[in-house]
């Protein structure tokens, strides 16, 4: 596949730009009147929209994912068949994690047997922790794509270092997502 310099700087500052204004929506803006399936899964697309168009599922949650995490008591049990703001946060977190993390993993991480209380903490770090996750890796990009916004690269160089981009991000999450998983196994190692 062939780059151009220019195409793919103006992609990064799009992304960047997006990413800067991106947050996961706050405690108290999570509906709390007990939400159907249907109405969750429109929230919850309208939430983590942070996909590009090309890399969306059609569908990136469905009814038999909730009812298989509730399965699974990776989340609270529905009340009455209604989703209130405890069950959404749960699903913001394990469908955020789910991406670099095995919903085992994301189970030992955040147990589904919390208080309101201590769900309320967890969530309101989980959130900060997003939003400087994705300042520190979208200030990493910028460094690692320096060159597409300071020189006039040929197509060949631009294909050459966007495919190290490439590699160095994935190489980048591959990493975090070892050193996430080594964290998360501590316990079982004592």
């Amino acid at each position: 596949m062939e780059y151009e310099g220019k195409y793919v700087a103006s992609k990064l500052e799009r992304w960047e730009k997006y990413m800067e204004n991106y947050n996961l929506p706050a405690w108290d803006n999570i509906p709390n009147l007990g939400l159907y399936m249907e109405q969750v899964l429109v929230l919850l697309q309208q939430y983590l929209d942070y996909l590009p168009p090309e890399l969306r599922e059609e569908q990136f949650i469905t009814a038999a994912t909730i009812n298989n995490y509730v399965r699974k008591k990776i989340m609270p049990v529905p009340v009455k068949k209604r989703y209130y703001r405890k069950h959404i946060a749960y699903l913001i977190i394990i469908l955020t994690l789910k991406h670099s993390l095995s919903i085992a993993l994301i189970q030992k991480l955040i147990p589904d047997n919390l208080t309101d209380a201590e769900l309320e903490k967890f969530y309101v770090s989980f959130v900060n922790q997003h939003e400087l996750a994705s300042t520190y890796f979208v200030r990493q990009a910028r460094i690692l794509a320096r060159p597409f916004f300071k020189e006039e690269l040929t197509v060949e160089d631009a294909t050459r270092r966007t495919n190290d981009l490439i590699i160095t991000s994935a190489m980048i999450g591959g990493f975090s997502q070892l050193l996430s998983e080594k964290l998360l196994l501590m316990e079982e190692e004592d």
